[in-house]
């Protein structure tokens, strides 16, 4: 899974699962740019800390949600590595809350980011992965866009979305020998996570087949897998990484 002078662009990539993520396509050989924004101190911190690894990053703040601010993050990753190979579309927000609660604004705001920022990488990085030899687009949806849940219905449409959106990618690219799928993570190990009442915890561990919650490395590998040559050969696939929890 070598990805030696591949360019990769990771959304919300200076944090969390996103931070694992760039972290891992660099250990593997990738200039990797971390698209961030509001943590620009973890942005930068995680720049360095590639560098040390003997690779190269850039970290570029841009909120994917704005038309032509994905823009200018996929024109700035080009313009410092001269190409683009891989894009992550990892960056998400949650806004939950009961539909009959639920503001206008928190429904528009996770479309905004989770979905239409997607799309808006998408649409702005094709010309260039379709210049790559082997250009990868790589979603990072939710097991909630498949099985939903209660008190998100904003994100469920985004994540479901997502899957819809890599599908139609997936046939309108495939002719050009770029690939696009998605990954389904579960309940993964976080920051976030770590706050919440351990009796949610352990609901959850009891519908988790494998009695473990996921850690981000576990979706690092699959985003490594699709973005090598070994998945040269699957496009418009939904992985999930959950531990068997929906199965």
């Amino acid at each position: 899974m070598n990805l030696q002078n591949k360019v990769a662009i990771v959304t919300g990539g200076a944090a969390g699962i996103g931070r694992t993520i760039s972290l891992e396509l660099a250990k593997n050989g990738a200039k990797v740019v971390i698209n961030y924004r509001s943590s620009e101190t973890k942005a930068l911190e995680l720049v360095e800390e590639i560098k040390q690894l003997g690779s190269e990053a850039l970290a570029v703040k841009a909120d994917i949600s704005d038309f032509n601010q994905a823009k200018a993050l996929v024109e700035e990753a080009v313009k410092a590595f001269g190409k683009l190979d891989i894009l992550v579309n990892n960056a998400g927000i949650t806004q939950d809350q009961l539909l009959l609660r639920m503001q206008e604004e928190q429904f528009d705001q996770v479309i905004d980011t989770n979905l239409k920022g997607s799309w808006n990488m998408a649409k702005h990085a094709a010309r260039p992965l379709l210049k790559s030899e082997a250009g990868r687009i790589i979603n990072i949806s939710s097991i909630i866009g498949l099985i939903g849940n209660v008190g998100q219905t904003n994100y469920s449409a985004s994540k479901a979305g997502m899957i819809g959106l890599t599908k139609s990618l997936a046939k309108e690219f495939g002719t050009k020998g770029v690939t696009a799928n998605a990954i389904c993570p579960g309940f993964i190990e976080t920051e976030m996570t770590k706050n919440l009442d351990p009796k949610f915890v352990e609901a959850y561990l009891n519908n988790i087949p494998l009695k473990r919650l996921g850690q981000p490395q576990d979706v690092a590998n699959a985003v490594l897998y699709l973005a090598s040559d070994l998945a040269s050969y699957m496009t418009g696939q939904v992985l999930v990484v959950d531990g068997g929890m929906v199965m």
